[in-house]
């Protein structure tokens, strides 16, 4: 998995995989490759989030000192 997707697009596909899975429109085959895709994408987000929060962080350090 590239880590250049972008959050909104990662996080679009996260909701699309979700939604496919409660329709049931993934058949037993494809369940597993969907379930590690979608664990892929949320340790993806989870870390442009907190890369996010840290660099905010950063600059409010930075504009208070």
């Amino acid at each position: 998995m590239s880590k250049d997707i972008k959050y909104t697009d990662a996080f679009d596909e996260l909701k699309q995989i979700v939604a496919d899975i409660e329709d049931g429109e993934i058949s037993v085959d494809e369940l597993s490759i969907k379930v590690k895709r979608a664990s892929e994408l949320i340790k993806l987000c989870k870390a442009k989030l907190t890369s996010t929060e840290e660099d905010v962080n950063q600059i409010l350090k930075e504009l208070e000192g």
